[in-house]
């Protein structure tokens, strides 16, 4: 009657064999590592690389605990945090700009563990220190920013089609073209029509005032917005990843807003910098008649150009530029910070197919002009360079330098390299989490989980006598699976998730308390103990799974619609119900089976 067969037994044995392969890496531990890695795509990382960072070790006599050679990089263990810090100044400084060098943390697992795929699970911010942000996009630029790229276009395919225009306009509900005649703006329509097929066009004829104002659809709109989400989260794991930080978390939160975490992190004014900067290229032509010039100086610019300042080592000082834009960060492939003819700080940029040919057809059309290099941050530009064309440029290569020090060229080349914001954002939260305080998260979290897991072992045993061993029994195999489960999953583990734990195992234990409950009833009305047995887990059962699934339900709901941390409990809570449901109804089933099943009479049962 309670007799399970031997199948069963395996499935039980198995599962706890799993349980405890994928569980026991998270009881070694980490150790404090550098992780060195190429800079772009390009740089290799291999056993030169490796062979020149033990010669900077072993000369400077920091001792190591190991090297990693995998992928395109290199983690150097060491023993102690000291070590580690003294390795990462030594081995940036040993292998220059070419190289990023990281602090990151290092399993103990032992090699066998990880060939069968067995890792720790990832431990969140509040758990292992560093910064978190939240940053909000500012979604009225990013669709300035979209009429001004169709100002752009609009103005490059008449002058293709070789129709002549008016002013372009551009203003923050659409794009204005002024057209002579009607003639031009028929040719001028089908030719934003064809090449710019999601504008909306309203066209005005009428005598003295023949125009096109471009506007966007409602569907084009929500896809700008929705991409420049896209697009920020992407240029931020490509900022993360030079400034060398390790596994990062960048996700969405709402419409408009982004979460940043970065473990490990502490410096937060040059995380801030970086991540918060919207640094992006911007090359138009520089106006230098001298009587414009001074008209803008007295206060009247002229309309179509802007009075913008020159950085210049002998002072700054203000030129005039046009406000159409030829030619912006989006062309950049690479960008390299360096020196240029005068050993001065540069940065060499790279440009792809179309923005070579576009800053091709701008040099040979303009010989002899000034054309201005504006780096852009946050809707201000300033001009760092304004040569004057001395011939036609091709190839996509291009030098900005200017008064920069090597610092700045190096931030100017990140950020460029990366790629640009679509829009700039605003951090309207910040925390910052010490390692210290990280450590003392996990041994809190670690001790109201074992302490919890203690006072109901006390009680299930005391009040159930052996059918509270098995419940404790289970209950540990319970959590044996959960942790097994999060690590093969490879789960970020926070503070939340810990008090999901914690609540799993006080719902694990309540299925035992109505099954014992249940055999406890069947035993009063006189049922045979076997029987009682049988009972009481078959009856126990219905009102197990309803109030499970009921749970089920909410954590669901809460892993659909939450986010952040109460995502992060959602995740363990879901897993942990799962669990429960096996662990308290299959395992302590068969460890009773054990006890009880296989006694030809029972007199007694001790619940």
């Amino acid at each position: 009657m309670n007799r399970y067969p031997v199948w069963k037994y395996l499935i039980i044995l198995i599962a706890l064999a799993v349980g405890l392969i994928y569980s026991v890496p998270n009881l070694y531990g980490e150790s404090p590592a550098v992780q060195i890695s190429g800079a772009r795509s390009s740089i290799t990382v291999d056993n030169t690389v490796q062979a020149r960072v033990e010669q900077l070790l072993t000369d400077a006599k920091l001792p190591l605990a190991g090297l990693i050679l995998e992928g395109n990089s290199l983690k150097v263990r060491f023993k102690d945090v000291d070590t580690q810090l003294k390795a990462k100044t030594l081995i940036q400084e040993g292998m220059g700009d070419n190289y990023v060098v990281a602090l990151n943390l290092l399993s103990n697992t032992p090699h066998w563990l990880t060939a069968l795929g067995a890792h720790p699970m990832f431990l969140g911010l509040d758990l292992r220190g560093g910064v978190h942000f939240l940053l909000e996009i500012d979604m009225k630029a990013a669709v300035d920013k979209a009429f001004e790229r169709i100002a752009g276009d609009v103005r490059r395919e008449l002058k293709d089609k070789k129709i002549r225009a008016g002013a372009i306009k551009r203003s923050s509900t659409g794009v204005e073209v002024q057209l002579r005649d009607e003639e031009t703006l028929r040719a001028a329509r089908k030719a934003i029509e064809n090449a710019l097929p999601v504008v909306q066009i309203v066209q005005t004829s009428e005598t003295g005032n023949y125009s096109l104002k471009l506007t966007l659809t409602e569907a084009e709109l929500f896809r700008i917005k929705s991409d420049a989400v896209k697009q920020n989260i992407a240029t931020l794991h490509n900022r993360v990843n030079e400034l060398g930080t390790t596994e990062p978390i960048i996700q969405q939160q709402g419409a408009d807003r982004i979460v940043v975490q970065l473990p490990g992190v502490q410096d937060t004014a040059r995380a801030k910098d970086i991540l918060g900067r919207t640094a992006t290229l911007e090359v138009r032509m520089v106006e230098d008649d001298q009587a414009k010039l001074a008209e803008a100086l007295n206060g009247n610019v002229p309309a179509g150009f802007e009075l913008m300042e020159e950085l210049d080592p002998r002072g700054n000082r203000q030129i005039l530029v046009k406000k159409d834009v030829e030619l912006t960060g989006e062309n950049i492939n690479d960008a390299q910070a360096g020196f240029d003819d005068q050993n001065q700080p540069a940065v060499h940029i790279n440009l792809d197919g179309s923005g070579a040919n576009i800053f091709r057809q701008l040099t040979a059309e303009n010989i002899g002009k000034r054309m201005a290099m504006i780096l852009v941050e946050k809707g201000k530009g300033q001009v760092v360079t304004a040569p004057v064309i001395r011939a036609e440029i091709g190839g996509g290569r291009v030098q900005i330098s200017g008064a920069m020090t090597a610092a700045d060229a190096n931030d100017t080349a990140l950020l460029l390299r990366a790629g640009s914001l679509a829009a700039p954002m605003d951090i309207v939260e910040e925390r910052t989490i010490g390692p210290s305080l990280g450590k003392e998260n996990i041994e809190k979290g670690f001790n109201s989980t074992l302490y919890g897991f203690a006072a109901i072992v006390i009680f299930m045993v005391i009040y159930y006598r052996v059918f509270g061993v098995t419940a404790s029994i289970a209950l540990a195999a319970n959590v044996l699976f959960l942790i097994a489960l999060l690590s093969m999953l490879q789960a970020t583990l926070t503070l939340p998730g810990i008090a999901a734990i914690a609540l799993t195992l006080g719902m694990a234990i309540d299925s035992n308390v109505l099954i014992n409950e249940r055999i406890r009833e069947e035993v009063r009305n006189g049922a045979p103990p076997q029987t009682a047995i049988k009972a009481g887990y078959e009856h126990a059962w219905a009102t197990i799974l309803d109030s499970n699934i009921t749970t089920l339900i909410a954590g669901v709901a809460l892993l659909i619609f939450g986010s952040g941390a109460v995502r992060g409990f959602a995740v363990v809570h879901c897993l942990g119900i799962l669990t429960s449901m096996f662990s308290a109804v299959v395992v302590s089933r068969g460890l009773v089976n054990l006890i009880y099943g296989y006694r030809r009479k029972v007199g007694k049962l001790a619940v």
